[in-house]
């Protein structure tokens, strides 16, 4: 009871020292209990046009043979609607920084789903090649700047103990807008098809008017009131953002003599290493395989000795979107230098299982073994590379540019990847004619050399805020 009654009096103690009147509660803005709801409702907006991304890239793979009885068109017909998209992805990566720095990143997104709704319109009414190429050309071109915008603005405005895993769920819902497509596309004609890609434009459209636009364009552009108020709104009424504020001010103000930053000023040497970091990621990614394994899975399930290459396929599809659900949970814990070491190191195992594969079905050994050899090793591939390859340049893009040049480094950066992509998926075929076992030795070649350029030249991002980030870097020696 003494001890007791001792504990009561300490406790007394402890009430006389609070004071009379409670003080306003002030949560610091590094805390992670503060309120996120807004963040994740702005995500959950821009990642609509991801979704959109991964429909528009889907498209064509289940619609080929309807679309070329319908329209009595050739196969060269259907190869230039299928590959148009690339040419306009490439002209919307080019313009996509200058856009999102005139018009903001929801002035950007906005511009984005009304090009790719004018482009579905077109892709529907269409009764021959040329309006059904113009509304691909148009698709093309609006996820050509959501490739950019979106993980920009998702790392703008997150905080940066959630913005690994809030900048993932890019990744996750280009996947499951493909997934998606691959689906509906066996079950629906190819005109409702595209009726059904409308809707996350809409989507996107009605949500933009509920969010705020990212702080750190506003406070570019001089906007004060509305970059203090959107900072608010996103960290919360009760959360103090005074210090995170101060610092975007004073990175914003540090760089307002810098002079406007063209294409060819990126090799200067204050730029040059995050420039390197960016588009080196970019092509390692690409070059990887990812897209000439994506686009002809069913040809190499096939290939490989399957009768048909469906189950391969509908496994490829579906295995993607709870890996990457894991790479968006890792991307915070792990830091994204480890997830895309991990993931290279398995992407390249599952080189080297389907190149065996194929260099065991032209050497007539074990060839019971062989389908089940490819289909392994390309589900090993898509699996790592989902975790982390996929995500993690995507991420760290985001992260790496100064404001100022975030507009003209990020359209170089989203205009190697679609340049890369077109060239891996261009040459897939003529590869397989020429090796189908050296085809995928030299992407586990690339993957390999991708560990490298993880460990000695990319920088860790985890758990810094973007200004902290890109001091780090340019004061690298």
């Amino acid at each position: 009871m003494t001890i007791d009654q001792h504990k009561d009096i300490e406790n007394g103690h402890d009430e006389l020292e609070k004071p009379f009147l409670p003080k306003a509660k002030r949560v610091d803005s590094d805390d992670e209990n503060g309120s996120i709801r807004m963040v994740l409702l702005s995500t959950c907006v821009a990642v609509c046009g991801s979704f959109e991304f991964g429909s528009c890239v889907g498209y064509s793979s289940p619609t080929q043979s309807a679309i070329r009885e319908d329209l009595n068109l050739s196969l060269s017909q259907f190869s230039m609607f299928g590959s148009i998209i690339t040419i306009g992805a490439m002209i919307g990566a080019i313009t996509s920084g200058r856009i999102a720095d005139i018009i903001g990143r929801k002035g950007a997104m906005r511009m984005s789903a009304a090009f790719c709704l004018t482009g579905w319109f077109a892709v529907y009414f269409s009764m021959d090649a040329l309006l059904l190429d113009i509304g691909r050309l148009c698709t093309g071109y609006g996820i050509g700047i959501f490739s950019y915008v979106i993980p920009v603005f998702i790392a703008e405005i997150a905080p940066k103990n959630l913005r690994g895993g809030l900048a993932t769920l890019n990744q996750l819902m280009i996947v499951c807008g493909a997934s998606t497509a691959l689906i509906l596309g066996s079950i629906v004609t190819w005109r409702t098809l595209a009726l059904t890609g409308m809707l996350p434009c809409i989507l996107i459209l009605v949500g933009l008017c509920f969010i705020p636009e990212s702080p750190r364009w506003l406070a570019k552009i001089d906007r004060e009131k509305e970059f203090e108020s959107a900072l608010r709104i996103l960290r919360g009424k009760n959360t103090c953002t005074l210090r995170e504020a101060q610092e975007i001010r004073a990175s914003i103000e540090a760089l307002k003599d810098q002079p406007t930053v063209k294409m060819v000023d990126l090799l200067d040497a204050k730029y040059i290493r995050p420039v390197i970091i960016g588009v080196g990621l970019m092509v390692f990614q690409q070059f990887g395989g990812i897209n000439g394994i994506g686009f002809y899975s069913n040809e190499t399930f096939v290939a490989a000795g399957f009768s048909s290459g469906k189950i391969g396929t509908i496994a490829y599809a579906i295995i993607q979107v709870p890996i990457t659900v894991v790479g968006a949970i890792l991307m915070d814990k792990s830091g994204r230098r480890p997830l895309l070491m991990a993931s290279a190191a398995g992407t390249s195992i599952g080189c080297i299982m389907t190149g065996a594969s194929f260099f065991l079905k032209e050497q007539s050994l074990f060839l019971e073994l062989v389908p089940i050899l490819a289909v392994s090793g390309v589900l090993v591939y898509i699996s790592a590379f989902s975790i982390g390859t996929g995500p993690v340049p995507w991420v760290v893009m985001s992260e790496i540019f100064p404001i100022h040049i975030k507009g003209v480094a990020g359209s170089l950066v989203v205009l190697v990847n679609w340049l890369g992509a077109w060239t891996v998926s261009y040459t897939f075929n003529f590869l397989m004619t020429w090796n189908s076992a050296g085809t995928f030795f030299i992407y586990a070649g690339f993957c390999v050399l991708t560990i490298l350029f993880a460990a000695k030249i990319m920088p860790e991002t985890k758990g810094k805020t973007l200004e902290e980030i890109q001091a780090s870097i340019n004061s690298y020696k």
